[in-house]
């Protein structure tokens, strides 16, 4: 179907401001209408619902303002000079989320496949400058196929001013895409520059090279969706944040997400007190939480039993399980939480564990969102593959992180401690500002098993039962170097507290803190591991 290219402005005669005004709204309602509605059913018959309803569903009602809805491109060949629809596929402007400024561009996928050509770029280019200036989160609403080929080059360019105002913008104000359609090639490296990413299951997909050129190189055959789909990137490559089976219910959680957020990097995120009391004891961790260090619990429960009604939002909640990021509230607090998940392997740190709790730390700091981190962790995960792999370096992004935080950091030793992963963890020793730690603390180099065998090995080995001779040595080891108040006998835990108390001692140690002020050193920028 082609696509219309909007009335013939009137020709030059008497000034008629009425019959000009007909003529705009004509020209306007037009541009809302799009490229018909043959093109809404097939959209709608994919699944996926038009840039205007995404646009209602996200903002506040009747509060979206558009930019540009009348600009068309002006380039010519291929029977582009034919096809000059309003918008260009492209719809830009800003609207509220529960009161507060949004800018939000959303592709047209009706509209050249939501192909970016240069005044489709452009008009993309002027609204993330103006969320820039006027300091307020931008939201991208992706649905479209890539650099529009009848444009060359300058498509290209296009994508280059993206990246480089997504860039810019940066820790500045904070950036959400959106995927509810295809993102293939160089286009996708701007949702990985963004703070998040939201993808729907079924109809949203991310590659740099598609199936085709897949096989062509490799030989291996793989669909859209499994190459590059929602649980794809939401559990395997963790490119992606969230994955929903729904535009409807991803677009809810991208306003619940924005409002745990600030508008910029100047503020602080919105307080929202809600009816839970601060002093609330929760006497239900005390069942929670096993003793023992070696049963497993979920680290979930333990959080949401802490904030605020029991509401958190999971950020890569499918990927590296072993380690939890959540945002929450603390008597109505924006919060960052960083926790070790013993159901999964045991908690242990690991490549991916330690990528994922570093950016999400950055971007806490970067939006003065203080990190309440608590530890049950058994160490870094052993293994050549880790090794190989740069266990070290993806390591020392999280204690860079950490080390780099300015806001205030609170942290809290559950069970497990040890050796280098206990530092990582936001140790007092890395600058944390308030430690604690519940009675069941094991606070150490390693665990007393391993520690024993390595100081009392000749011991052992020439006992006449070694075993009952390790069994001694491991419980002396205990008692002396890792009973619960070892830590805080040395000053490297600031109290050891009764874990129903946990909440009100959060509660009172962050207010203390909400006025820090910290200086890192005048420099560019720093050099962090990669």
């Amino acid at each position: 179907m082609a696509l219309k290219t909007g009335p013939v402005p009137s020709e030059p005669g008497p000034p008629d401001i009425r019959g000009r005004v007909a003529e705009l709204h004509s020209i306007r309602e037009q541009a809302l209408a799009g490229p018909g509605p043959e093109a809404t059913k097939a959209q709608h018959a994919k699944g996926k619902l038009t840039p205007r309803e995404r646009i209602e569903l996200l903002l506040d009602p009747d509060s979206f303002h558009e930019v540009e809805p009348l600009r068309r491109h002006r380039a010519t060949g291929f029977g582009m000079e034919t096809k000059r629809p309003y918008t260009d596929g492209v719809i830009t402007g800003w609207g509220t989320v529960e009161g507060r400024t949004v800018f939000v561009y959303a592709h047209d996928f009706r509209i050249f496949g939501g192909a970016l050509g240069e005044a489709h770029a452009t008009k993309i280019h002027k609204i993330m400058d103006m969320a820039l200036s006027a300091g307020a989160p931008l939201v991208s609403l992706n649905d479209g196929a890539g650099a529009r080929i009848q444009e060359g080059v300058s498509a290209l360019a296009g994508y280059g001013g993206i990246f480089q105002r997504n860039t810019k913008a940066s820790g500045v104000i904070p950036q959400i895409s959106v995927m509810l359609g295809p993102c293939a090639g160089g286009a996708a490296y701007s949702p990985a520059l963004t703070d998040f990413v939201f993808m729907v299951r079924g109809t949203s997909q991310m590659f740099i090279t598609g199936p085709d050129v897949v096989k062509a190189v490799t030989g291996e055959e793989i669909s859209q969706n499994g190459l590059g789909g929602a649980d794809v990137h939401a559990e395997t490559s963790g490119v992606a944040h969230f994955a929903y089976d729904d535009e409807e219910t991803c677009l809810a959680e991208v306003r619940y997400l924005l409002s745990l957020l600030p508008q910029n990097n100047r503020e602080a995120p919105p307080r929202v007190r809600g009816d839970d009391y601060v002093d609330r004891r929760s006497d239900a961790l005390l069942d929670l939480v096993p003793a023992d260090g070696n049963r497993p619990y979920d680290m979930a429960k333990v959080i949401e039993e802490v904030v605020d009604d029991g509401e958190y939002l999971e950020v890569h909640e499918g990927w590296a399980r072993n380690i939890i990021c959540a945002l929450a509230r603390l008597d109505g607090q924006t919060v960052g939480f960083v926790a070790n998940q013993p159901q999964t392997l045991a908690g242990v740190l690991d490549i991916e564990a330690s990528e994922k709790a570093a950016r999400f730390v950055q971007m806490c700091d970067a939006f003065n969102i203080p990190i309440m981190t608590f530890l049950d962790v058994p160490g870094f995960l052993p293994g050549v593959d880790q090794e190989h792999g740069g266990i070290i370096r993806h390591g020392a992004k999280l204690l860079y992180a950490y080390c780099n935080a300015t806001v205030p950091r609170i942290s809290l030793v559950l069970r497990k401690a040890y050796g280098g992963a206990y530092i990582v963890m936001d140790s007092q020793s890395i600058g944390a500002d308030l430690t604690y730690a519940w009675p069941t603390n094991e606070i150490a180099v390693m665990g007393a098993e391993g520690a024993a065998n390595v100081i009392f090995r000749r011991q052992i080995a020439e006992a006449e039962d070694p075993e009952a001779m390790r069994q001694k040595l491991v419980k002396e080891y205990k008692a002396e170097l890792m009973h619960p108040y070892y830590a805080a006998e040395r000053g490297l835990v600031d109290d050891v507290i009764d874990p129903a108390r946990t909440r009100e001692v959060l509660i009172r140690s962050l207010a203390m803190l909400r006025r820090k002020h910290a200086e890192l050193p005048s420099r560019k920028h720093g050099n962090p591991p990669q």
